[in-house]
Order: structure tokens, then sequence, then C-alpha cells
């Protein structure tokens, strides 16, 4: 059996969930040294409500906590977000891939919460699926505020939808890309192409939005070392504010809640037994093997 790839970690001290004596735990790394620390099986969600796991709450927190190895099982750094709303066309040269042009507004769709994995884990295709499927490299935000009174967010814009941002991590939209072109033709929805179970890797960890300036990161997708999707999210169509505005004069944006930016061009198939690796600069990378659902006994 082959060593574990190294992990590539963040630019700065970061936050991650992972398992322990099968436990889900919440755990924090500085990279400097690196420092690994255990901070309990807390509830994530609750944390995003009160404001908390900024930089300076998670300086505090890298400061008491209990040293560890690094993890060897990484869940999404989320369990179970209220939403995941995923940007579409959200970078030029990706819509015109398709034949079509950047949208004058933003244009967003949702994947369901059974499709999160974390680093390492398998992105699984059905056993009866035996059409395309395609990797999409995405930054994603984890989005996080004090709201005591658990009324969420709607009408925000500028700074104050920037705000709503408690951090940055890296994502993957994997897509059943022949389903969703048939659903098209037929007028249907995108749901099922998007939010097949583990199409949706996230992770390893979420760096704070106050120690990173996401505005222009180079992002990159390869396969089997390959490089597929490389961008900059400067080119982005609509950046974070617009596209959390534009979502939150829709649906009421709440702690927990996770958003894919959209991925640049280069999209392209993946099969059983390839390996998929998004990198973000300044975040690390996204490690996701793919495999085939063995048929139902």
């Amino acid at each position: 059996m082959s060593a574990p790839e190294p992990l590539v970690l963040p630019a700065a001290p970061a936050w991650f969930r992972f398992v322990h004596d099968g436990v889900a735990r919440l755990g924090a790394v500085d990279p400097d040294g690196p420092r690994w620390v255990d901070l309990g099986p807390l509830d994530v969600q609750a944390l995003l409500a009160r404001g908390a796991l900024r930089r300076e709450d998670l300086a505090e927190r890298l400061r008491g906590g209990q040293p560890m190895p690094a993890p060897t099982r990484w869940l999404p750094p989320v369990p179970r977000p209220g939403k995941i709303l995923c940007l579409a066309k959200n970078y030029v040269a990706h819509a015109r891939e398709f034949g079509a042009e950047a949208p004058a507004e933003p244009i967003f769709f949702a994947k369901l919460p059974d499709t999160l994995v974390g680093h390492g884990e398998p992105v699984v295709i059905p056993h009866w699926l035996d059409t395309r499927v395609d990797h999409e490299a995405e930054l994603a935000l984890v989005l996080g505020f004090a709201d005591p009174t658990a009324r969420g967010a709607k009408y925000v814009e500028g700074e104050r939808a920037l705000a709503l941002v408690a951090g940055y991590t890296l994502a993957n939209d994997v897509t059943a890309r022949k389903l969703q072109g048939l659903d098209r033709e037929q007028k249907y929805p995108w749901l099922r192409s998007k939010s097949l179970d583990t199409f949706c890797p996230v992770g390893p960890w979420v760096v704070p939005a106050d120690a990173l300036d996401a505005a222009d990161l180079q992002l990159a997708m390869r396969v089997n070392g390959a490089v597929r999707q490389a961008a900059r999210t400067r080119d982005m169509v609509f950046p974070i504010a617009a596209a959390l505005a534009a979502m939150a004069r829709c649906t009421t944006l709440r702690p927990g809640d996770l958003v894919l930016m959209g991925t640049p061009e280069g999209v392209g198939p993946v099969v059983p037994g390839d390996r998929m690796e998004v990198e973000i600069e300044r975040l690390g990378v996204l490690r996701n093997p793919v495999a085939k659902e063995p048929p139902p006994a």
C-alpha cells in the first residue's frame, strides 16, 4: 500500500472537522510548525451562529486546545448545512465552453446536504449511472455571523454581505453532465445531476475570512496529476458580495450555509480510479478519489 500523500497546509491558521475514536470533533491547525490542536466535540453550527471561528477567536482556541497529531479521517467542515447554494456560469470562459454567455445577474442553484464528503473520501458514481460525470473546482464560502435571534440575514449589500462570510474553503461541484443535459432538454431542474450522494467534496479546512483576501486567488483542478482547470478568483463575473446580495434577495442566509462560487473553464469527465485535486492558493488542496458503487445484492 502506498503512503498517503502529504497534506498541503493553508497559509494561515484554520479550523477543520475530523473523526477520532468514532466521534466527530473540531480541530485547528497553525501552519507554522505545523501545530495541530483538538478543540473537542464542539457544535460547529452553534459556533458559527455566535460569530465565532474568526481569526482572533480561532487564535484563542489554538492557545487553549489539546495537542494532537494530524488527522487521518476528515469530515466536511459543516456537518448538515441548511443550504448549499452554487453559482452557475460565474466565469465567462466556462459559460462559453457550454455555448452560453455570462449572465446579466447571478444564477444560482442548490445541492443537497447528502452530497457532502470530506477530504480523502471517495466520490461514488451510482451503479446505474453510466454516462459522463464531471469535476468542477470551486472556491467555497462558509457563512457564519452573530445571529442571537435566529432570524438569519436578508436583503444585504456590499460590506454587510461580505460580513456574513466566516471563512473560505475548497469544493468540487461534481456533476452528472449527461444527466444534466437530458434534464435541460426536458426543461427539468438540475437537482438530480448536481445532488447525487457524495457529489460535493468540501474541505479539508476553513481559513477565517478576516485572515485572507479571496478576491484574487489562483484556483486549479488536477486529475491524476494533470491540470484540467486553472483561473483566478478575480475572473469571477460576480464577486462574493454581489453573489450573496443576489441570494439574500431570494432566501434567508443563515450561519452554516455553504456557498460555492462557480467553476472556471476546463471542466471534464472523471471515471472510477481517477484522483481529483482542487488547489486554491493559500487554502491548500482537497483530494478525492472516484469510485463506482457496486450493484445492490
